[in-house]
C-alpha cells in the first residue's frame, strides 16, 4: 500500500528525473504563460497621476489595469480590481508599489520580459554612465504614438493655471548638478527625517518628475506634473495652487528653500545640493538717512552711531535687478516706444559703488551691495511688477542681454575678482518670460539643450525650437546662468 502511495507522489519527467508533486505544482505556477498579454494597451497607460483607487480613493495596495489604464485597489475577491476584471474582462494588472504584474481573477503573477518597458515608464532608473551620456546625447527618442522628442525637452501639462510652476520646474531640470543628483534615488534615499515629517515627499516627487522628464523610453512626449503639484499644494499649505495664477519668483524661492530644508540643509554653504548650486554671498552697506523735515534734520547728529554705515554679510539664492521706470510721455513721433536697457546697467547695482534709497514707514536708508562670491549657477530676477495702492503695474522694458560669455567679473571689485581665478564667465541656460497683463498673463520658458546647443521654447505642452536672437527680444523675468568651466 505504501509503495503505491509513494508511486503516486513521485513523478518522473522525460529524462528520468524524479520530482515530488508539490515541486511540480510550484514549477507550473512560476512558468504560467499568460494568454492575455496581447490585451495590454500601452497607449492608455499614464502613470503621472496620483496613485489612488478610482473607486474608493485609497492609496493602499493600488493596481493599474493595463487594458484601460484605470487604478483599482486590491487583488483578492470582492476588491475593486477583482470586480473590474470580472465585469470588464480586463485581466492584466500592475502593482504600482512592488512593480509586479498579476492576472486577475485567476490571481497568479505574470513574469514576462516583454513587460519591462512598462516598469521602466513607471519608475525610470539611471546608471552613472547613462547620466554622463545625457550631456552628449543628440539622438531623438520615439514615443509610442510615433512622436519624436528629445529627453529633457518635453512639455509639462497645464492642469489649470500652473504655468508659473511649470516654467520653474523646466528651468531647474536643466541645471546639471541638480538634475544629476535627483536622477539617482540613492543620492537622497538615506536622508533621515523626523517621524511624521511629510516634507520629504516634496523631494521624492521632484526626483520622480526629473526622471520622467529625462526618460529616453517614455510612452508619451509630455509629462503631467500632477503628483509634484499635489505635494506643493500640501506642503505650502495651499499658498501655491494649480487653479490660481501666482508669481514664479515666489514659488522658486519657496521651492528651493523647502528642498534645502527637506534634504537636512543647514546654513553651511555645502550642506545640500541646492546651496552647492545656487548659493552666493554679498556684503550690504546700510546708512540711515536723516528725516526730510528741516526741523528734525537740525536736531540730528550725523556723526552719531545711528547714522554711521553698517556692514552685513548676506547669502543669496538669486539677485533682484531693478528696471528703470518707464517714460510717462510719448516721444516726438507720438509713439510710446518700448524702452530698452542693458543687462550690465542693471547689474551695476551690485558693484559696491552705486547706492539706492530704500524707504520704510518711518525711516529711509541708503544701501550699497557688493558681491563677494558668485555661485556655480546664478539666478537673476528682473523685477517687472510694482504694486501701488490701487493696482499692479508691469514694466515692459526690454533687457538687452548676451546669451553666451556674460562676464559677471565686471561688477566685482579687483580683490574679489582675483579670488575667483578668472572664473566669472557665464552662459544662459534658462530664461522665463511673462506675456500679457499682470493679472491675466502667461509664462513661457526658454531652455538650452547643451549637447546640440539648440534653444527650445516651452509653453506648457508646446515645445518648439527657437533662435537665440529671438530670446533677447522677449520680456525676460527670471534667468539662470551657468558658470563656464573651461
Amino acid at each position: 500500500m505504501n509503495d503505491k502511495v509513494q508511486k503516486k507522489r513521485k513523478i518522473t519527467d522525460q529524462n528520468g528525473t524524479e520530482f515530488s508533486e508539490p515541486a511540480v505544482k510550484h514549477a507550473r505556477t512560476t512558468q504560467i504563460q499568460c494568454p492575455y498579454l496581447d490585451t495590454i494597451n500601452r497607449h492608455v497607460l499614464d502613470f503621472d497621476f496620483e496613485k489612488l483607487c478610482s473607486v474608493s480613493l485609497t492609496r493602499i495596495n493600488v493596481y493599474a489595469c493595463l487594458v484601460c489604464g484605470k487604478y483599482f485597489q486590491g487583488r483578492g475577491t470582492n476588491t475593486h480590481a477583482y470586480t473590474h476584471s470580472v465585469a470588464e474582462s480586463h485581466h492584466v494588472f500592475l502593482n504600482l508599489l512592488t512593480l509586479k504584474f498579476y492576472c486577475l481573477p485567476d490571481n497568479y503573477e505574470v513574469i514576462d520580459s516583454s513587460l519591462n518597458d512598462i516598469k521602466y515608464v513607471l519608475n525610470p532608473i539611471f546608471t552613472p554612465e547613462q547620466i554622463k551620456q545625457l550631456d552628449e546625447n543628440t539622438k531623438m527618442s520615439r514615443a509610442i504614438d510615433g512622436t519624436m522628442y528629445m529627453p529633457g525637452i518635453v512639455g509639462l501639462n497645464n492642469i489649470k493655471a500652473n504655468d508659473y510652476c511649470n516654467v520653474i520646474l523646466q528651468c531647474l531640470s536643466q541645471v546639471r548638478p541638480l538634475r544629476n543628483y535627483f536622477l539617482r534615488e540613492e543620492n537622497y534615499a538615506h536622508v533621515k527625517r523626523p517621524p511624521g515629517d511629510s516634507s520629504f515627499l516634496l523631494v521624492q516627487r521632484f526626483g520622480e518628475l526629473i526622471r520622467k522628464l529625462w526618460n529616453p523610453r517614455a510612452f508619451k512626449a509630455h509629462v503631467s506634473p500632477h503628483e509634484m503639484l499635489q505635494a506643493v499644494v500640501l506642503w505650502s499649505k495651499k499658498r501655491f495652487q494649480f487653479i490660481k495664477q501666482n508669481d514664479p519668483i515666489d514659488f522658486m524661492s519657496w521651492f528651493l528653500n523647502s528642498l534645502h530644508l527637506a534634504l537636512n540643509g543647514t546654513k553651511k554653504p555645502n550642506s545640500s545640493i541646492i546651496y552647492k548650486s545656487f548659493l552666493g554671498h554679498m556684503r550690504i552697506y546700510t546708512r540711515k538717512l536723516p528725516p526730510p523735515d528741516a526741523d528734525d534734520a537740525a536736531k540730528v547728529d550725523l556723526s552719531s552711531e545711528e547714522y554711521s554705515e553698517m556692514i552685513t554679510e548676506s547669502p543669496f539664492l538669486y539677485l533682484t535687478c531693478d528696471l528703470p521706470p518707464t517714460p510717462l510721455f510719448t516721444d516726438e513721433f507720438r509713439e510710446n516706444i518700448i524702452p530698452q536697457v542693458n543687462l550690465y546697467q542693471l547689474l551695476s547695482k551690485f558693484n559696491g559703488q552705486s547706492s539706492k534709497e530704500y524707504k520704510t514707514y518711518k525711516e529711509n536708508f541708503m544701501k550699497r551691495f557688493e558681491i563677494t562670491q558668485l555661485p556655480p549657477y546664478l539666478i537673476l530676477y528682473i523685477k517687472r511688477f510694482t504694486k501701488n495702492t490701487f493696482f499692479v503695474e508691469k514694466n515692459p522694458t526690454v533687457v538687452n542681454f548676451p546669451v553666451k560669455n556674460v562676464d559677471f567679473g565686471d561688477i566685482l571689485t579687483p580683490e574679489i575678482k582675483a579670488k575667483h581665478n578668472g572664473k566669472t564667465i557665464y552662459e544662459l541656460v534658462g530664461n522665463i518670460v511673462h506675456d500679457g497683463t499682470p493679472e491675466k498673463g502667461t509664462y513661457r520658458a526658454h531652455v538650452l539643450h547643451t549637447p546640440t546647443q539648440q534653444w527650445y521654447e516651452m509653453q506648457d505642452l508646446h515645445v518648439t525650437s527657437i533662435l537665440p536672437q529671438m530670446i533677447t527680444l522677449t520680456e525676460a523675468y527670471i534667468q539662470i546662468y551657468e558658470l563656464k568651466q573651461d
